[in-house]
């Protein structure tokens, strides 16, 4: 399923080129909001004046072709189940993806997933497709609210945390950032999220990328780059995200 660009008045100069961005599972995995973080990158696509080209991929679809930056959300345990099967399938595809740089968001469910493997409170053991250098098991606690985290690489990242799953990182990644209000990735170390290559990996709902516009265009710039050889920004419209990260700032957890 793809939806067209329409042009916009910001539009007024020839497209610098068309990007295609694949949301993974929306029918199973899209929980908190996270449609609004592929909603946020064919917006800020327009803004930096390429044309952006949305597609889902879900169970049982033929893959897109020629992707350029992949985003997933978050899903109850039974939606994860409902796509294992079909995810191990296309394994090798988005390994590929991964290793070749391609730019990647996966949020919560799909974060775990990417993992090694989710091990569920109830006792079924989840495989992952081992993207991430990560594993994840399901405890009775949950970890709810408000989260800030600090990261070298994005400056303040805000957002939403809701999971019973706790993740644990392996040597294979680096934390996306470090908790300074929630939780995070568990109720021990202090980290929230994962880094590989150019893979971001998260809890935060919210969605995330209203918020946090740097990750966006990160994600953005990536893309364009890989298929283009350079990236030439826009002039994005901030005004909104910056009002959102300051009334989230001040959230209590």
């Amino acid at each position: 399923m793809t939806s067209e660009a329409q042009p916009t008045p910001r539009e007024a100069h020839p497209s610098k080129g068309t990007l295609r961005v694949v949301q993974l599972y929306p029918r199973e995995m899209n929980i908190y909001g996270d449609w609004g973080n592929a909603l946020v990158l064919q917006q800020r696509i327009r803004w930096h004046g390429y044309t952006p080209e949305l597609l889902e991929y879900n169970v049982g679809d033929d893959f897109p072709e020629d992707v350029d930056i992949l985003v997933g959300g978050g899903g109850q345990d039974s939606g994860q189940l409902v796509i294992q099967d079909d995810l191990q399938a296309r394994a090798e595809q988005l390994k590929q993806l991964a290793d070749g740089g391609a730019p990647m968001l996966v949020i919560c469910g799909l974060y775990q997933l990417f993992g090694k493997f989710f091990k569920t409170s109830t006792g079924p053991t989840i495989p992952g497709i081992g993207i991430l250098d990560v594993e994840t098991h399901g405890t009775d606690e949950r970890l709810i609210g408000n989260v800030i985290m600090k990261s070298a690489e994005f400056g303040d990242i805000l957002g939403y945390e809701n999971h019973s799953g706790q993740t644990t990182l392996g040597p294979g990644v680096e934390p996306l950032g470090t908790v300074t209000k929630g939780a995070g990735n568990n109720s021990k170390d202090g980290h929230e999220g994962a880094r590989y290559n150019n893979v971001v990996a998260s809890y935060l709902h919210g969605s995330l990328l209203p918020k946090n516009p740097a990750i966006a265009d990160f994600l953005i710039r990536t893309a364009a780059e890989r298929k283009f050889g350079t990236f030439v920004p826009g002039t994005p419209d901030d005004d909104y995200a910056r009002l959102a990260r300051e009334h989230a700032a001040r959230r209590p957890r």
